[in-house]
């Protein structure tokens, strides 16, 4: 989601030259006195060792959310060996994160969503229905991949998103059957009950801040007549309440530090940065490895057992469509040997789409402080020192999830609150005291495709994501920001409420608000579902609910892409959860269950709360 804090954003080099001279020598230290060891393992695991050959069991393409999951879990057993390929640079320099702040410190979080150099920085086709305007969708390039680049938000989704799966043709993939996975991930800092997970390697935090905005969003909010949630991944999401977030000790607890690292000096373990796969490689339609490109030369590895394609919701279904699987007739066209015709490859794309309501602050109390230069070289180095302060957390603290309207079963509406002003994903700073809503539908009916733009795989593929194109998604648009609008208006916010910013007070009548929507919605970026998981007999499958390609063999997808359908709310948690789970498929294990767990239900369906 596009939650950035802008805030920490530098516009001169004063934090960095500042950061660098006083804290060069502590950091260098820090290094130093694990790096040998460190260093070697790094350097030792980031080649494709010669003593293995270019054969492995496994070759896992991939460094992200999924991708490592299953790195570290299909390594536990010392006779299964894998080698995990990552595009992308390393998450740290020298072993240190503290030398890597940029993406280690939670409040810095807008300097890599908004940089190429550790993101994709995908762009859409120009959408018809929001004025023509062209879409930034950022995807993490680096190890750890968008877990690496998020807002280290920690949402489950609903319980019947994945009773819905099931239904959908992802049998096995009910909330009875995912929820031992979001445990097993899970350390969560309260400790474990019947949802949350006390021993995995994910740490999960909760938001504690004491800030009077913060706290004045979640009275307002209960003003309006909305429940207060203590756990909104847990018995009941509906509500609003303290958000769960990936940080630990006051740093950024992506799955590369969760998952990878843990992993990195096993033996049987290698992983490869700065390698892009180019081909997935077939003896008919058996996949037995993969060509790719490392320092400008191409080279093939080969795997005894299976390729899993861990890319994410654009690149997977893209290295499907180069090898040669994917819809016949658009391979035929540029000129690539079709392996397996699957023309639900890069369909059913889904993403979340949202919109930031914006009020003027009558204190001096928002982040905007904190974009002064002193504060920014202050805040940086209290957290380079302690990993402490104003740069140890996100800020998008509170949040909830609401029913569009009476009817609805569960929740289809999403906020997140910042006591802080976004402008263009956190590109162009603030200019005033203020804070935001981030809301937008979960839900929503609008589905679109991407398909290749030519068959080098540099070439970024077409994305067409359709946004707004059905009337149910324009309304529920509309119903996000009245309801936004009324839960600002509520007695808590009365010492803090200026004017409004956006959409601003001439902006009333429906039509005014639509077109404020397709001026200013973007993307959420939880892009999805372009891979389906299906049964065989469903012609828009990619995947069986084994994470099988179908159609070929030794091929697996397990990451994002694969969902039949968008979840309720943030992508990262789901994802981690679908890479255990699919882990145990792998391995041939049964899969965890926990029948009857308690979920939350309205008493009433006749009223909107």
């Amino acid at each position: 989601m596009s939650y950035l804090v802008k805030g920490f954003k530098c516009h001169s080099p004063v934090m960095c030259k500042v950061a660098g001279s006083l804290f060069k020598a502590r950091a260098l230290k820090n290094t130093l006195s694990i790096n040998e060891q460190q260093f070697q393992i790094s350097r030792a695991s980031s080649q494709l060792s010669s003593e293995k050959g270019d054969s492995y069991n496994y070759i896992i393409v991939g460094a992200g959310s999924a991708g490592c999951v299953l790195a570290n879990r299909l390594t536990e057993d010392p006779q299964s060996s894998a080698l995990l390929l990552e595009a992308g640079p390393k998450d740290t320099l020298l072993g240190s994160k503290r030398l890597m702040w940029k993406i280690h410190m939670p409040a810095a979080l807008t300097y890599n969503l908004c940089d190429e150099k550790y993101n994709w920085y995908y762009h859409t086709r120009p959408q018809r229905h929001m004025d023509g305007r062209v879409m930034y969708w950022p995807r993490g390039r680096v190890w750890g991949g968008s877990s690496s680049l998020n807002a280290m938000v920690y949402i489950r989704g609903h319980a019947e998103d994945y009773n819905r799966w099931d239904g959908q043709g992802a049998r096995g993939w009910d909330y009875e059957h995912c929820l031992p996975y979001f445990k097993k991930a899970q350390t969560h800092e309260l400790g474990p009950d019947r949802y949350r997970g006390g021993s995995g390697p994910l740490h999960v935090s909760r938001g504690k801040t004491n800030h009077p905005l913060h706290q004045a969003f979640l009275e307002a909010a209960q003003q309006a007549g909305y429940p207060f949630t203590d756990d909104m991944n847990g018995y009941q999401q509906e509500g609003f309440g303290w958000m769960d977030m990936t940080i630990h000790q006051g740093q950024r607890w992506s799955t590369a530090s969760a998952y990878l690292r843990p992993a990195i000096s096993r033996p049987n373990f290698s992983v490869a940065e700065k390698t892009l796969v180019t081909k997935i490689l077939f003896q008919g339609t058996k996949c037995i490895g993969v060509e790719y490109v490392k320092n400008g030369q191409r080279k093939k590895v080969f795997a005894n057992k299976e390729v899993i394609l861990s890319g994410g919701a654009i690149n997977s279904p893209q290295l499907l469509m180069l090898s040669g699987i994917g819809n016949a007739d658009d391979l035929k066209k540029l000129g690539i040997p079709v392996v397996c015709h699957l023309p639900g490859v890069g369909q059913n794309l889904q993403d979340h789409l949202e919109v930031y309501v914006q009020q003027k602050c009558t204190k001096p109390i928002t982040l905007y402080h904190s974009q002064k230069p002193l504060n920014m070289v202050r805040i940086g180095l209290e957290w380079l020192w302690k990993f402490t302060g104003e740069g140890a957390t996100a800020h998008l603290e509170s949040g909830g999830f609401i029913r569009s309207e009476a009817g609805v079963p569960h929740p289809d509406i999403q906020f997140h609150f910042l006591p802080s002003q976004v402008i263009d994903h956190g590109r162009v700073a603030s200019t005033m005291e203020a804070y935001q809503v981030h809301v937008g539908p979960m839900r929503s009916t609008s589905v679109g495709w991407l398909k290749l733009k030519s068959s080098d795989p540099n070439d970024h593929p077409i994305i067409e994501p359709n946004y707004l194109s059905t009337e149910r998604d324009i309304w529920e648009f509309r119903q996000c920001v009245k309801l936004t609008r009324e839960i600002f208006a509520q007695k808590a916010f009365e010492k803090f409420r200026g004017p409004e910013i956006q959409p601003g007070n001439h902006v009333q009548s429906d039509k005014e608000i639509d077109a404020f929507i397709r001026q200013k919605a973007d993307s959420a970026y939880h892009p999805s579902c372009t891979c389906k998981m299906g049964q065989p007999s469903d012609s828009t499958a990619v995947v069986d609910p084994q994470t099988k390609v179908i159609g070929v063999e030794n091929l697996r997808v397990v990451d994002a892409s694969i969902m039949p359908s968008v979840v309720t709310g943030n992508l990262n948690a789901p994802t981690i959860m679908i890479a255990e789970k699919a882990a145990d498929i792998i391995k041939g294990l049964p899969s965890l269950q926990e029948k009857n767990v308690p979920v939350y239900k309205p008493k009433t369906l006749e009223t909107q709360r």
